[in-house]
């Protein structure tokens, strides 16, 4: 890895066009960012007041690790309080959000669309289909799947699969759906 100033890079990172990375990133080997991308930018931290909105300063990092590929559009917020972390070798599909302070573990896998809320911490080996969104302060056991249109505003376990709004285990889930299409034929 490089240091030029705040930010550190590995000699094999391929960007795109217009990708911008921000102070106090540090990026490893062999990773992609494709067009488009924001890493390091200021979180979305605000605390309201009768006045307005006050912002708070950042104070973290971005830690890009080994075999990362992030896709177009993409940010991923710098630390507000610690680092945000991306995991050695996750994917990451276009417009992915990555909130202040979370933390993505290895091997992880974020479809089009997923959001990953401030300081909430994803295990290895997690999927994020399309369109869904995990809310903040939460931990992703590993292994667990969340498929696509499905919000998530709890704690998971490990090596489940979650769906819906909001997320419950998967077969659970299809089975209230099921039910609430038979009620008008019981009414």
């Amino acid at each position: 890895m490089k240091s030029f100033g705040f930010f550190v890079y590995a000699n094999s990172i391929q960007y795109g066009a217009n990708v911008t990375i921000y102070n106090h990133v540090v990026i490893g080997d062999n990773v992609i960012i494709q067009s488009g991308s924001v890493i390091g930018g200021d979180a979305c931290y605000f605390q309201r007041r009768p006045e307005g909105f006050i912002k708070f300063e950042s104070c973290g990092r971005v830690i890009i690790e080994d075999d990362v590929e992030i896709g177009a559009c993409c940010c991923v917020d710098i630390g507000v309080t610690s680092d945000t972390i991306v995991g050695k070798g996750t994917k990451m599909d276009n417009h992915v959000q990555i909130g202040h302070d979370a933390k993505l573990g290895k091997n992880c896998f974020l479809g089009a669309h997923a959001s990953v809320g401030g300081v909430t911490i994803v295990k290895d080996n997690v999927s994020i289909w399309s369109m869904a969104a995990v809310n903040k302060d939460l931990v992703i056991a590993e292994g667990t799947t969340v498929l696509a249109y499905s919000a998530v505003d709890k704690d998971t376990m490990p090596g489940v699969t979650y769906f819906g709004l909001p997320a419950d285990e998967v077969r659970k889930k299809w089975r209230e759906i099921a039910t609430l299409k038979s009620l008008p034929d019981l009414l």
